[in-house]
């Protein structure tokens, strides 16, 4: 297992510098759906495409002002392994036990949720539903856990985590309640596994299985 190395420290300012520019399109996206009464979107070929474009274009440019801030690659990048995925799908039925457990209490006579709604329309293919997860898996986990959990735990663990979990469920709002509720489960599963292990890729594979599994 890789051990965690030494966290580098982001300053206030740049997290939320770094939080703007990955995730600030997607929050003010799913706000808009909020105050929209959670209009149904898409989740098709072309939705798909622009979410994987975007990442793929914004990814990279966060990397290289990281790196020009002193971060090294290895600090933020996870290493693939056969082991970390065999970890990543336990991680993965970990988290989904979690959730089934919080969201069970509101599981009788819940209206139909948002995320459920755009899951029965969902006509993606499974190609773009497979970049999606490997782009999407990447870049959430990197700049969520690999930068701002990581580079803010001189605040405090619980600060970090928090922090991370907020950013987290603020651009999944669109999903609705229960959604936005299985994504603070998702987020405290993960960030929690990070924190105690500073291992990232599995925590990438999971994300990875998350995206994937749905649209099976």
């Amino acid at each position: 297992m890789k051990q965690p190395s030494s966290p580098p420290i982001a300053t206030p300012l740049e997290a939320l510098g770094i939080v703007a520019l990955c995730f600030g399109w997607f929050i003010i996206g799913s706000l808009w759906s909020v105050n929209a009464g959670f209009r149904n979107a898409a989740f098709n070929d072309a939705s798909l495409f622009g979410i994987v474009a975007f990442e793929l274009f914004v990814g990279p440019i966060a990397l290289l002002i990281l790196r020009s801030r002193g971060y090294a690659a290895r600090d933020l990048l996870p290493s693939p392994s056969l082991k970390g995925c065999g970890v990543g799908a336990l991680l993965y039925l970990v988290t989904l036990l979690a959730i089934v457990i919080v969201l069970s209490p509101f599981a009788d006579g819940a209206a139909t949720q948002p995320i459920e709604r755009m899951m029965e329309t969902a006509r993606p293919s499974m190609a773009m539903v497979l970049a999606l997860s490997v782009v999407n898996g990447l870049y959430e986990e990197v700049f969520l856990l690999g930068y701002l959990q990581k580079g803010l735990r001189h605040h405090g663990a619980s600060f970090a985590l928090g922090v991370s979990v907020l950013v987290r469920v603020l651009y999944h709002l669109y999903q609705g309640p229960h959604g936005a509720l299985s994504l603070v489960v998702v987020g405290i599963v993960f960030g929690a596994f990070y924190l105690r292990t500073g291992w990232l890729w599995p925590v990438v594979f999971a994300h990875m299985l998350a995206d994937t599994v749905p649209f099976l």
